[in-house]
C-alpha cells in the first residue's frame, strides 16, 4: 500500500501529513485509512501533547477523491471515524489544522474537526458539494454554522463557493493567519506552547471544551465536576504547583 499518511514527532507534537499532492490532497480510501491509524497513535502515544495536520505540496485538502468515487463508488470512511478517519471522530487529543492553499469540501470538514486552525493568508475555504450535487455531510452542515454567524455558513453551503482566509479569519473561523507558506511553522509555534502544558489537564480541558456546548446551563457544573475531579488529584497538578513555588520549570509526568 502506498503511504498517502506521513508523521513526524518533535518536542511533544505529532505532524500529519496528507500526501497525495497530485491529487490536491484528495482522500480515497486508502488515504483514510492511514490518517484513522496516525491519529490513533496521536492518541495512544504517551510522548505526544498535541498534533498538526497539514498537506503537502502547499495544499491542505481538495476533499474526497471524486475520480475513485465517480469510478467504483469508493468511499473513503473509518467505521466509528466517518470521513477521513477524523470527521465524526475527531481524536482525543488536540490537534491544530496547518492550512496552505486549498480546504475544500471534505478538506474544509477535516479543518472544522480540528481544534484549531492557522491558515496561510492566501488560502482558501469552501464547501462546494451542492455543485456536485451531493452535500457536506461530514461535518459542514453541523459545525460551520456552529463557529460562524447563520447567514455566513448557509451562503457557504448553498452556493458553494470559496472564500478567503482573511473571510475565515473575520468571523473566527481561523486562530492565525500567517503569510503564505508558514502554516506549518505559526501551527508548530502555537502547538509548542500547548505542548508545554501539563498534558493531562489539556487533553481534559479540550475534551470539556469541545462536549460542554450541549450540556444545559443548570447542570453544566455537576456534568464538569466529575470529569475534572482526577486533575486535581493528578501528580501533575502537584508538580504545576512545586515548580511555580521554587520558580522552575515543570516537568509533567501526564498522570
Amino acid at each position: 500500500m502506498s503511504e498517502f499518511i506521513n508523521t513526524e514527532i518533535q518536542d511533544g507534537i505529532m505532524v500529519i501529513t496528507i500526501n497525495r499532492p497530485q491529487a490536491r490532497n484528495a482522500i480515497n480510501y486508502e488515504a483514510a485509512q492511514q490518517l484513522g491509524k496516525a491519529l490513533d497513535n496521536l492518541d495512544s502515544n504517551s510522548d505526544v501533547v498535541i498534533g498538526i495536520l497539514t498537506g503537502a505540496d502547499n495544499t491542505f485538502c481538495s476533499g474526497m477523491d471524486l475520480k475513485a468515487f465517480a469510478k467504483d463508488g469508493q468511499r473513503p470512511y473509518v467505521d466509528g471515524k466517518g470521513f477521513a478517519g477524523i470527521c465524526e471522530r475527531p481524536p482525543v487529543k488536540p490537534i491544530i489544522a496547518a492550512v496552505e492553499g486549498y480546504a475544500l469540501a471534505g478538506g474544509c470538514e477535516i479543518a472544522l474537526a480540528c481544534d484549531l486552525i492557522v491558515a496561510s493568508s492566501s488560502a482558501k475555504f469552501g464547501l462546494p458539494e451542492v455543485k456536485r450535487g451531493i452535500v457536506p455531510g461530514s461535518g459542514g452542515m453541523l459545525r460551520f454554522p456552529a463557529r460562524v454567524p447563520y447567514h455566513i455558513a448557509m451562503e457557504a453551503v448553498l452556493t458553494g463557493e470559496m472564500f478567503p482566509a482573511d473571510r475565515a479569519a473575520q468571523f473566527g473561523l481561523v486562530n492565525r493567519l500567517v503569510e503564505p507558506g508558514k502554516a506549518l511553522d505559526g501551527a508548530m509555534d502555537m502547538a509548542r506552547t500547548i505542548a508545554a502544558n501539563g498534558p493531562l489537564a489539556v487533553q481534559t480541558a479540550k475534551q470539556i471544551v469541545s462536549s460542554s456546548r450541549d450540556w444545559p446551563q443548570q447542570y453544566m457544573f455537576d456534568l464538569q465536576r466529575p470529569r475534572i475531579a482526577h486533575i486535581f488529584t493528578s501528580a501533575d497538578a502537584k508538580e504545576g504547583a512545586t515548580a511555580f513555588a521554587e520558580k522552575r520549570a515543570p516537568v509533567w509526568k501526564g498522570k
